[in-house]
């Protein structure tokens, strides 16, 4: 009922750009939060950057200054502009998207099918 639609991965070399985009559509009443976690083999999900509709962001601290995330709220899309890129960097990145499908329903989380990303000369 609800999909998350990932784009913008791929291959770069170390201080390159990428940018992610997110897309989310079916039954959405309240998009709450966006964002994007990242995951490498052996370790948890981990956090790197979330918006929510007004705007505010969260983003861990390795990231910060050189990875900006936005949002289409129109579009119901998320975005994540990622510069000065390193091998650390490298993962999976998921899109998540926090949302109610309908007044008065709780608020359930969705995740993205995950586009790699690696960082490599």
């Amino acid at each position: 009922q609800v999909q998350l639609v990932e784009s913008g991965g791929g291959l770069v070399q170390p201080g390159g750009s990428l940018r992610l985009s997110c897309a989310a559509s079916g039954r959405i009443f309240d998009l709450v939060v966006m964002g994007w976690y990242r995951q490498t083999p052996g370790k948890q999900r981990e956090l790197v950057a979330t918006i929510t509709k007004s705007g505010s962001t969260n983003s861990r601290d390795s990231v910060q200054g050189r990875f900006t995330i936005s949002r289409d709220n129109a579009a119901n899309t998320v975005y994540l502009q990622m510069d000065s890129l390193k091998p650390d960097d490298t993962a999976v990145y998921y899109c998540l998207a926090d949302l109610r499908r309908a007044p008065l329903y709780g608020v359930e989380r969705y995740w993205g099918q995950g586009t790699q990303v690696t960082v490599s000369s």
